[in-house]
């Protein structure tokens, strides 16, 4: 045991040099190799994960201003009297039921989802309606995104449809006929460009299961889904109106 003893600091001074070596070579390498990227799945047109290629930055106002069509104080009026019923099942529900995604269905010649990347990006490169390069302030994360056309990075921006179409479906729109389905859909009121990966988060989630993180911006996202939900003649769920209303109440 003695003789073993005195072998162990050889042993560690050994040991210690060895990661002092180590650090000093890997200190020469002043370049990291970048980090693998993720894509999501398109869902709703070419959209958007956080932190591809183009980037983002960081705040972009710390008081986001509500978008022109937006209402507040109309939708803390209208809010208390949306009909209030249980979410019915998504039974049968299908994409397909509103239409071929990102229609013209203003006869502008541009289909919906370039209609709105125009909207909402500054600084865009457009041909053709299409719009190849641009800038989004983000309205649900306040971060600056460099959206550039692409197989990819495309998925940097996604048009978010701030009543889901699975919420509209359960909550009245499978009963409608296909025209009311197809103008719900592309109706710019109810549309957003934000960033992509909060568009997947948020799925088809209502003012009672998410939020955006944003919230600055939540007295604007919560008063464009009463006032789409007042113009369709949609119910909410008990939930669904009490979040409503506790977030538009300060206002």
């Amino acid at each position: 045991m003695a003789r073993y003893g005195t072998r162990v600091p050889g042993l560690v001074v050994l040991v210690v040099m060895g990661a002092l070596g180590y650090a000093l070579v890997a200190g020469c390498d002043d370049q990291a190799p970048p980090a693998p990227g993720r894509s999501q799945p398109d869902v709703s047109g070419p959209a958007q994960p956080a932190g591809s290629a183009t980037g983002l930055a960081q705040s972009v106002t710390p008081e986001p201003v509500p978008p022109p069509f937006v209402d507040i104080a109309a939708a803390k009026r209208a809010v208390a009297d949306l009909p209030v019923k249980g979410r019915a099942p998504l039974t049968n529900y299908d994409r397909a039921a509103f239409g071929v995604a990102w229609s013209d269905v203003n006869d502008n010649g541009c289909d919906t989802r370039n209609d709105i990347l125009r909207r909402d990006l500054h600084d865009t490169r457009v041909t053709d309606c299409v719009v190849l390069s641009g800038i989004l302030d983000d309205p649900y994360s306040g971060q600056r995104i460099r959206f550039v056309r692409g197989p990819v990075t495309s998925l940097e921006v996604q048009i978010d449809h701030v009543v889901a179409l699975a919420n509209a479906w359960q909550t009245g729109a499978s009963y409608w006929t296909p025209a009311k389905r197809e103008r719900f859909a592309n109706d710019r009121r109810n549309l957003l460009a934000v960033r992509g990966d909060l568009n997947l988060q948020k799925r088809d989630g209502d003012a009672a299961t998410w939020l955006p993180p944003r919230k600055g911006f939540r007295c604007a996202y919560v008063a464009i889904q009463v006032l789409t939900k007042q113009r369709y003649d949609l119910w909410v769920t008990p939930s669904e109106k009490s979040a409503m209303q506790r977030i538009l109440t300060p206002c």
